[in-house]
């Protein structure tokens, strides 16, 4: 008998990311289950990627809290809530414990679970379960959303965690380039530009061109800047979230600021350097089937030579042949 299920995890880039191997081990081991997944409109593709994800439900709160109650977004509220409640599910499983989640969780029909008051990042959260499970708090984001899956469905999980993402890989072959991820959604987060300077020049003496990642204006002048006058590097204009996908699947290395994309390229498995500045990354360290780095921890960024250091553990050895 089919298993309606209804996955709430609306954002942010790398929380996703993190979430897949759950809905893996979902798929592998509740018989016929039937997944939608809630999501911001902006990262609907994320779960799309996933081949056990039947339907995404695209919801815009981080547009509509801009203007709350004008027309548009009251009609686009109600249009969300009657989509909900017009559906049945046999469980709702919020993997966010936010109060924002709580709010589309209560507009369900289904037995809703979630993390209990010590687990929960908003602990009130926790009061709007039907099921609340214990998942200790300081662990790695995919270990904790597979346990919770794990519980909430009553099987135990094993193995490393698979992401779903095989399709961006097979057959890809790997090409001469480092993708690089140089801006951040703040600005405590940025490395210095000498550090960046440096590790440029280890890569593109290794051969590699550089291909840097922007997401908006400020970011494109930022990146710019940092390759200005330099043979063989650009910066990739604006792109989906699928074809910047692409672009990580076939890139020799990525070396990025901790942000969603980096973990989205280690969990394509092309081995990632990671830098910390501003986070731990205790609960969110880099997690894929190659080669990663964490590296450096709140308020002590790792030095550039502590990163080139990594570069050489990542890169394969000179003839290794480079494709999936």
């Amino acid at each position: 008998m089919t298993k309606k299920i209804l996955i709430v995890r609306t954002s942010s880039l790398g929380d996703l990311v993190h979430m897949l191997p759950a809905i893996t081990d979902i798929a592998a081991h509740v018989p016929q289950a039937d997944i939608d997944w809630i999501v911001e409109e902006n990262f609907v593709e994320i779960p799309a990627w996933h081949p056990a994800v039947h339907e995404v439900i695209p919801v815009a709160h981080r547009r509509w809290r801009k203007h709350w109650w004008s027309k548009q977004t009251r009609a686009e509220r109600a249009a969300l809530r009657a989509n909900l409640q017009a559906r049945h599910y046999d469980i709702v499983l919020d993997m966010q414990a936010l109060m924002k989640s709580v709010w589309l969780l209560r507009q369900t029909h289904g037995l809703r679970h979630g993390l209990d008051f010590r687990s929960a990042r908003e602990p009130l959260a926790s009061f709007f379960y039907d099921v609340r499970h214990r998942v200790k708090f300081w662990q790695p984001a995919v270990i904790r959303q597979r346990e919770l899956a794990a519980a909430t469905f009553g099987y135990t999980y094993e193995g490393d965690p698979d992401f779903g993402l095989t399709h961006f890989t097979q057959g890809t072959t790997v090409e001469p380039y480092a993708v690089i991820m140089p801006s951040a959604s703040r600005d405590d987060k940025l490395w210095p530009i000498n550090d960046w300077l440096t590790v440029f020049d280890g890569l593109q003496q290794r051969g590699l061109a550089l291909k840097l990642l922007a997401g908006n204006t400020q970011e494109t002048q930022r990146a710019q800047a940092l390759i200005a006058r330099r043979p063989n590097a650009e910066v990739l204009p604006r792109a989906s979230l699928t074809d910047t996908a692409h672009v990580l699947a076939k890139a020799s290395i990525m070396v990025g600021l901790d942000s969603g994309l980096t973990h989205l390229s280690a969990s394509l498995g092309r081995p990632t350097i990671g830098i910390y500045k501003a986070s731990t990354p205790v609960r969110t360290p880099l997690q894929g089937p190659a080669y990663n780095a964490s590296l450096g921890e709140r308020d002590h960024a790792p030095s550039a030579q502590t990163v080139l250091s990594a570069i050489d553990q990542a890169l394969p050895k000179k003839g290794r042949e480079l494709s999936f």
